[in-house]
């Protein structure tokens, strides 16, 4: 099942590795009296490091690694031999993904491109061994430090997905359907609300092998942005998003009044939503004639917009080109067309993953009130 396999909010701890400490040894051998020190220093412990990699989609693969430890450092020996450096875990994560501090719910770092790498925490530094301290005074130092402790955090990591286009609509309104004819992408369609339960990518291509990622986010409703319906839980999406295409269908009451409720949904989210670009697409229009569409065309709300039928595919080439030439800053077109669409379509395909009940996990720390939006 497609939507069994999309993970966007994880929680784990994370320990880095504490450093090893240093030898106080002394040479001994037979016929070199008074050998004198050659503890060795001891080794670093591993840190924890996160990286961005553009082939994860979803957080899936740390759904169920939830205690994330790097190696400690070794310790020192005799001969000035030096401690084995701890082994660090690197964490790969899709591009888009936020991170924070679970206790504090302070924001720490933002991976957004392949292979950026973060130092999350820092490996203890290896103790220095006996060697270190000799001196013209002190020819026989019999200590050594102690490796630096390790460093431990609980972390919570949030994706959100990286789309030029987000789709932005009521239940319904057949975003589904129209991701499915402009992309590859097989998402969930029938006709009741909230079809859709989780995000869905498409890959939507474009005149001379252009391409644009379209993004098609859950249902809204009114009282999303205080926890009704889905909630907050995947508004967090709309956020990364170059340009909003809000969808509304054409048999709807009051067209206007329903964008206007869209919208102000996002700016109680996230007041930043305003300031994105937005265009509008009136759905379903395979139930109009001519003369409603006009009708209709003189109510909506001053933005760019375009009559679409996802069935017959009436407007979707003009639909493509408002979207093209928005995310590259030209200047749109107003009004429907009759132009069809015969291109060649590509597939991204992101799966989910159906939240289930917290197993008991092994070690540290009791900071269990893991994810209280996974339990729900």
């Amino acid at each position: 099942m497609a939507e069994s396999n999309f993970v966007d909010y994880v929680k784990i701890y994370c320990r880095s590795g504490k450093g090893g400490r240093g030898s106080s040894h002394f040479r001994r051998e037979k016929y070199i009296p008074r050998g004198g020190p050659d503890g060795g220093d001891g080794g670093e412990g591993g840190s924890i490091i996160l990286r961005g990699n553009r082939n994860y989609w979803t957080l899936l693969h740390l759904r169920y690694e939830r205690h994330i430890i790097a190696e400690s450092g070794e310790p020192g020996s005799g001969s000035k031999s030096s401690g084995k450096k701890g082994e660090s875990k690197v964490i790969e994560v899709p591009c888009g993904t936020v991170v924070y501090d679970a206790h504090t719910g302070d924001y720490i770092c933002d991976i957004t491109d392949h292979n950026e790498e973060y130092i999350l925490l820092k490996g203890g530094r290896g103790g220095l061994g006996n060697t270190r301290f000799k001196t013209s005074t002190n020819r026989a130092p019999r200590y050594a430090q102690p490796g630096e402790p390790f460093e431990e955090r609980w972390i919570i990591l949030e994706l959100k997905l990286l789309a030029d286009v987000g789709l932005v609509g009521f239940p319904n309104a057949g975003k589904s359907t129209l991701l499915s004819v402009v992309s590859a992408a097989k998402p969930k369609i029938a006709n009741y609300p909230f079809t859709t339960l989780v995000p869905n990518l498409g890959i939507v291509s474009y005149r001379d092998n252009q391409s644009f990622v379209m993004a098609d986010i859950p249902g809204i409703i009114e009282g999303a942005s205080e926890g009704k319906g889905l909630g907050l839980r995947f508004l967090r999406h709309i956020e990364r998003n170059s340009l909003l295409l809000f969808i509304i269908p054409a048999d709807s009451d009051d067209i206007k009044t329903e964008f206007s409720i869209l919208l102000n949904e996002l700016t109680q989210y996230n007041p930043e939503l305003a300031d994105k670009k937005r265009l509008l697409a009136i759905s379903k229009t395979d139930l109009l004639d001519d003369e409603l569409m006009h009708a209709i065309a003189q109510e909506l709300p001053d933005i760019p917009y375009v009559f679409i039928s996802a069935v017959t595919t009436y407007g979707i080439a003009a639909l493509k080109d408002m979207l093209w030439r928005e995310l590259n800053s030209e200047e749109i077109q107003i009004g429907p067309t009759t132009e069809k669409d015969s291109l060649v379509h590509r597939n991204l395909d992101i799966k989910s993953v159906v939240f289930d009940e917290e197993e008991d996990t092994p070690d540290r720390p009791e900071e269990e009130d893991y994810d209280e939006e996974e339990d729900e």
